[in-house]
């Protein structure tokens, strides 16, 4: 059995977000912390690539963080860059997550959805999940589905209780 609560990284992805203007990473940070997970690290990079997939790839190499959860750079403009920073990561992608995002930010915002490319996968053992920039989205993606898939008690299934099967070969 693993412990309940997951150690969780925090990236806001803009070229204007500063720490006191980003509310979608403080929505992240303070949803997680409510839900009994430790944020242990949470910064706020530029839309570029590189530097998305510096940060990110720390992460992924540091044993202590469990899951990484990216706001912004998902949509279609010419900076938006975080899937195709992150998905070369990616051991395995979880296909269900952007399709469940994409399923259920269609009954808030309709159409406009088809717009978002939020991905979720796994590297080296690690969760990464990519999500818009807006507030309202990061608040959908935590309580529609990762504080449920985050929370060892969920069932049928979870992530949590997937953990240390991760890294098998």
């Amino acid at each position: 059995m693993v412990a309940s609560s997951v150690n969780i990284a925090v990236l806001t992805v803009s070229d204007t977000r500063t720490e006191e203007s980003d509310t979608s990473g403080k929505i992240l940070k303070e949803s997680a912390e409510a839900a009994g997970h430790a944020v242990v690290d949470k910064q706020i990079a530029p839309d570029d690539i590189y530097r998305i997939r510096a940060i990110v790839s720390y992460w992924i190499a540091d044993p202590q963080v469990d899951v990484i959860i990216t706001t912004g750079g998902t949509g279609l403009t010419g900076r938006d860059g975080t899937p195709e920073a992150v998905t070369p990561l990616l051991d395995k992608i979880i296909e269900g997550f952007g399709e469940l995002f994409r399923q259920l930010s269609y009954q808030e915002i309709g159409t406009s959805t088809v717009q978002s490319r939020a991905v979720g996968g796994v590297a080296n053992g690690t969760f990464l999940f990519a999500l818009p920039g807006s507030s309202g989205a990061c608040r959908t993606a935590w309580d529609k589905i990762l504080r449920q898939q985050l929370d060892l008690s969920h069932r049928p299934c979870n992530f949590v209780e997937l953990v240390p099967r991760l890294l098998e070969k």
